[in-house]
């Protein structure tokens, strides 16, 4: 309901909305979810995942893909630095603060306000944290 009242406000200010790329979502329970929805005239199709703000939202509200997404793209630069900077004779401070800044907002953008983490998340989150720490230092 919201979305048709902000289609209304952002009409009044002269935008117009691109209904070939709009999607809606349904979240958590999905039994019984049309597949499209109309609004306004349109017809929307309902997705059950998508990115948004670089953070993979399912339908099922789950976080576990989304990290293994996270954790798979944050490794790939840490290999990309491998020869640059993590096989140098660099300080090991260094290297941490080169991590920190480089690496863990790869992997942790967005995830404060996106992942519902459960104990199994919270232990491969801390695992590729283990993995990069070293990595950097060996």
């Amino acid at each position: 309901m919201c979305f048709v009242v902000n289609l209304l406000q952002y009409a009044s200010l002269g935008l117009e909305m691109n209904w070939q790329k709009t999607k809606d979502s349904s979240f958590g329970y999905t039994k019984g979810v049309p597949l499209t929805v109309t609004v306004k005239g349109h017809v929307v199709a309902v997705a059950e995942e998508f990115v948004s703000l670089g953070s993979l939202i399912l339908s099922s509200v789950q976080s576990t893909h989304d990290i293994n997404r996270r954790s798979a793209i944050a490794h790939a630069a840490m290999q990309s630095l491998d020869n640059q900077i993590w096989r140098l004779r660099v300080s090991t401070s260094t290297k941490l603060k080169l991590y920190n800044m480089c690496i863990l907002p790869i992997f942790l953008y967005g995830s404060d306000c996106c992942w519902a983490i459960s104990r199994t998340d919270a232990q491969k989150i801390n695992t590729f944290d283990h993995w990069c720490l070293r990595y950097e230092c060996c």
